[in-house]
């Protein structure tokens, strides 16, 4: 049996997400289905992040245990030759038997993209949140920066998610501006369910001036879901990487 680190990138705008699930395409499963081609029977593939439908990745990463002997660049051309083109294989490498794409990752970069502006592209349209009314910036960079170091991020957790700790290490949380283009940045151990999604639509609250950047505090020291802001759409959000040892 070998171990093999994927790195994918994927537009997740018409997937049920990541993992395979009873009904709709996932990457999860279009990836099983490719290796199993190869393997000859049915192959489990463990990804690094399971991103919901309509979320992005740039660097999404997957392991799996195979028998199969093509070498790592026969591998990449032929699943990407079998998988459909909104999904790429950038890369194929060898790891150890201890490697697992979760379970052995040590960090993970999200990307949030928005729109400010009037009038948004159609063909960026799948890949921003368009928001036409100006935005408070410098109270959302304010605000973003107060999220970084480790802290209780139970106020930004989706209900139906179960973990033993909902503690988490920030180590970057922050905002840049591009003609229009809001991208926020956030890099961390460990992610709840939807937590990018709803950090971004607190700070979006803040943008409007609905709240101030100083109830990010709060919500850190024993805040709920309700108190916090609504769950940013899918289609801003990216899975940018995942660092290893």
């Amino acid at each position: 049996m070998r171990t093999l680190k994927l790195t994918l990138s994927y537009d997740g705008t018409r997937f049920v997400g990541w993992q395979r699930q009873s009904e709709g395409e996932s990457i999860q499963g279009l990836l099983e289905d490719a290796l199993a081609r190869f393997e000859g029977g049915p192959v489990s593939v463990h990804g690094a992040g399971r991103t919901d439908a309509g979320v992005h990745a740039l660097g999404q990463v997957a392991s799996v245990r195979l028998t199969c002997a093509h070498d790592s660049a026969t591998l990449t051309r032929a699943l990407n030759a079998q998988l459909p083109e909104d999904i790429r294989v950038l890369a194929v490498e060898e790891q150890d038997d201890s490697f697992h794409a979760r379970f052995s990752a040590r960090s993970k970069t999200y990307r949030y993209q928005i729109r400010n502006a009037p009038i948004a592209s159609a063909f960026e349209r799948a890949y921003v949140w368009h928001i036409a009314e100006p935005l408070r910036l410098e109270a959302m960079t304010r605000a973003a920066a107060q999220l970084t170091g480790a802290h209780d991020f139970a106020a930004f957790r989706s209900a139906g998610s179960e973990v033993s700790s909902t503690e988490r290490t920030v180590t970057r949380s922050e905002w840049r501006e591009t003609s229009g283009l809001l991208t926020y940045e956030i890099s961390g151990n460990g992610f709840l369910r939807h937590m990018v999604r709803a950090i971004v639509g607190t700070l979006v609250e803040i943008g409007r001036g609905w709240r101030e950047p100083e109830e990010i505090a709060a919500l850190l020291e024993g805040g709920t879901r309700a108190q916090a802001g609504a769950t940013a759409p899918p289609h801003g959000l990216f899975l940018v990487s995942v660092v290893y040892d």
